[in-house]
């Protein structure tokens, strides 16, 4: 392994700080030797943003998939808030995945539905029984959707369809359904992948915002090192499923994060990004063109 290589794996020092997350010795094996991440070890700091950079299939969204208990670690443990996330089931893991917002690359908003109702299912989890309309929702419930489109700055679209605001705005939408769920951590996958590059510092700006004013622990998969470098307070780079990188971003400089994405890296490890072949058999197709996604609701897409 080269000095550089070994420059670049200067980890933060946590030791002082409250851990939301840490992964210790994360293997996730998907069979035939293929490894969608390998040996992870990784601690995230309360109230922090950090941001994952590398190429499509370096690990980045089975990463995050592990967070939240959609994908579990062949071995090795993720710990989330305290909890062994593999060991969780049922009530208990529903109980996490409250702690736990989620936003997409392509917003999964539901477009003939009004921005605040889209805003209120954020709410979904802690209420019984269905919502078919706007009106079902307690009172308290849309009082406090306003007050979060007030904070993303959209509380004159309230009652527009969702489907008519544009990109940046969706993303802010989402934003505020996410926060409807009181959540201690939120990871975003590509969350500006799909905006134009105004846009695109906008929400990162907004992302900054929040976690600051919330305490909130905030995990994003980016592919824009200059948006990383200037909104997140650390990075970590992914490589074949390993971390390769990992800094904060006061020490670190655009054109080390940039050899991520380079076809001879001086990080000294082989270009196989393995995880492409056995992420994609779920619905997705190979390596895409950056802006394409085929994230669910079900959770964070495995495409990264």
């Amino acid at each position: 392994m080269t000095t550089t290589h070994n420059a670049l794996l200067q980890s933060p020092d946590h030791s002082a700080s409250t851990t939301a997350v840490r992964l210790e010795q994360v293997t996730k094996d998907f069979g035939d030797g293929v490894l969608g991440l390998d040996d992870v070890n990784a601690e995230f700091e309360t109230g922090k943003i950090t941001v994952l950079l590398g190429l499509s299939g370096s690990g980045k969204s089975t990463l995050l998939r592990h967070l939240n208990g959609l994908r579990r670690p062949t071995s090795g443990t993720v710990s989330v808030l305290g909890q062994d996330v593999a060991a969780l089931r049922g009530q208990s893991l529903r109980s996490l995945r409250r702690e736990i917002g989620v936003i997409f690359q392509h917003f999964n908003l539901i477009g003939p539905m009004s921005v605040l109702e889209n805003v209120c299912t954020g709410r979904l989890g802690s209420l019984t029984g269905p919502r078919l309309s706007l009106m079902m929702y307690p009172k308290a419930v849309r009082r406090e959707a306003l007050e979060k489109l007030d904070r993303v700055g959209l509380a004159d679209r309230a009652f527009q369809r969702a489907d008519t605001l544009s990109g940046g705005q969706q993303q802010r939408v989402a934003i505020a359904r996410a926060l409807m769920q009181h959540p201690r951590i939120l990871l975003a996958d590509e969350p500006v992948a799909s905006l134009d590059p105004v846009s695109a510092q906008d929400v990162m700006g907004l992302l900054r915002e929040i976690s600051a004013e919330n305490n909130l622990t905030v995990i994003a998969s980016l592919h824009q090192v200059q948006l990383a470098i200037d909104f997140a307070d650390r990075i970590i780079g992914l490589r074949s499923g390993r971390i390769v990188l990992d800094r904060t971003t006061e020490n670190l400089h655009a054109a080390e994060a940039s050899q991520l994405y380079t076809s001879v890296s001086g990080l000294d490890l082989d270009e196989h990004t393995p995880e492409h072949d056995h992420e994609h058999q779920e619905g997705q197709p190979g390596p895409r063109p950056a802006g394409q996604s085929a994230s669910t609701s079900a959770g964070v897409g495995d495409h990264a």
